[in-house]
């Protein structure tokens, strides 16, 4: 698993007008650490560093190191807030965490063998990704980078479940102890579509009103 390590600057000037003096004259952003039976503490990050880590998918499932006022501390990112129209990020919450005590991240679902499925090779029908992650609990350390997803046996008209993916003894899915009706698709395999189908999506999306939003206005601060 790749190592990430970021370096803070622990934050006393708060507020909204503050975040944006970070964000506008130093290219820094506000960020939140939290959780662990400790106080929260407002932190500073470079805004590169931080962009840079989010380039690399497993950074939203992996134990982070986080260095501020000469500590070093673990911890996962639980939120992260970006620009609607640029590519900013705008704000960051992270959770501390305990080695012994389970935590509930957001893993990545990797599908496999997407060319040779049963259902595309024999069948000319089309993958369905339902879902692109999905939470799970664990020990930080059992904490995988993502979670494989193999699609080569199913038909037309098969799909996955939650409920059906293979995972380590160690992983459960939260979800799924709420009772049958959250165990959600993953991932399915359609019948390829009829030319009436095509033809009837294309006058839908004709027909339908152009977003007027031009997306100026940046996100409220805490």
């Amino acid at each position: 698993m790749a190592d990430f390590e970021l370096n803070a600057e622990l934050r006393t000037d708060k507020g909204k007008g503050a975040s944006r003096r970070l964000r506008r004259n130093a290219d820094m952003i506000p960020a939140i650490l939290y959780g662990a039976g400790k106080d929260p503490q407002s932190l500073t990050l470079a805004h590169k560093d931080i962009h840079k880590a989010c380039e690399n998918e497993a950074f939203f499932s992996h134990i982070i190191t986080i260095n501020a006022d000469g500590d070093s501390q673990q911890a996962i990112i639980k939120d992260l807030q970006r620009h609607p129209a640029k590519d900013r990020i705008m704000h960051a919450d992270f959770l501390r965490i305990q080695m012994d005590q389970a935590i509930t991240v957001e893993v990545p679902l990797h599908f496999l063998n997407e060319d040779s499925c049963l259902g595309v090779r024999q069948g000319g029908g089309n993958v369905s990704h339902n879902m692109t992650s999905i939470e799970i609990s664990c020990l930080p350390g059992d904490l995988p980078e993502y979670i494989e997803v193999d699609i080569e046996d199913l038909d037309l008209g098969d799909a996955i479940h939650m409920s059906g993916l293979k995972l380590a003894e160690e992983l459960s899915i939260p979800s799924l102890q709420q009772g049958p009706d959250h165990d959600h698709v993953v991932v399915s395999v359609n019948a390829p579509k009829r030319a009436e189908e095509l033809d009837e999506e294309t006058a839908s999306a004709e027909d339908a009103p152009a977003d007027e939003s031009d997306g100026d206005d940046e996100p409220g601060d805490e």
